[in-house]
């Protein structure tokens, strides 16, 4: 049998397996079983270097400047840093639109992992003079909670008074701390009701 007969099999194989990507920017915004809100995750808890999904690709990418990639200068992430499929926002570049950003308060998730999650929060920063909106959440399954007591705006401000300015003084460094400002933080029912209003 020829040498090229034999590698036929496993390259159909390889290219199948290449072309069976999850396309997460396709992912509905609540998960069909449970009808939970989801993320993506793109940024793990703990990593300092800015990544994103590019729909394009199916890809998770390294943000890159000048050539040069992007890193926080500053503390890693403190949650899982991702989106929420299935809505669109303004990025505050022109006309541009993204999924909602979104952070959730658990242990270290891979990219690409699809977490079902509770809302407990909506963060609004002002950067370099555009407005951009982040939801704060926890995992819907109890058992992936790093903060077990927190399962709205109100019960993680009284059982962990220190989450709050943590958050703010880390997204006020992400960026540079004179071209951001916190603008303000709503609860979680003002956080679905915004969920809801961005959903394509």
């Amino acid at each position: 049998m020829r040498a090229s007969a034999l590698l036929l099999p496993g390259l159909l194989l390889t290219h199948l397996l290449s072309s069976c990507h999850t396309n997460y920017a396709e992912l509905p915004t609540f998960s069909a079983e449970r009808k939970l809100l989801q993320v993506v995750v793109e940024m793990p808890a703990g990593t300092n270097h800015e990544q994103q999904y590019n729909p394009a690709t199916h890809a998770f990418e390294r943000h890159h400047e000048a050539g040069t990639e992007e890193v926080i200068e500053f503390l890693p992430v403190p949650g899982n840093m991702g989106f929420v499929p299935g809505t669109r926002v303004a990025t505050g570049i022109g006309s541009a639109e993204a999924p909602l950003t979104a952070l959730v308060l658990a242990e270290t998730q891979p990219e690409g992992t699809i977490l079902e999650v509770t809302p407990i929060a909506l963060l609004t920063l002002d950067v370099k003079g555009a407005l951009q909106t982040v939801l704060l959440a926890v995992p819907a399954r109890p058992a992936q909670r790093t903060l077990p007591d927190a399962t709205d705006w109100a019960t993680l401000n009284q059982h962990y008074p220190g989450v709050r300015p943590s958050l703010s003084l880390w997204f006020q460094h992400r960026y540079r701390p004179a071209e951001t400002r916190i603008v303000g933080w709503k609860n979680e029912k003002e956080a679905e009701k915004y969920v809801r209003s961005r959903m394509q």
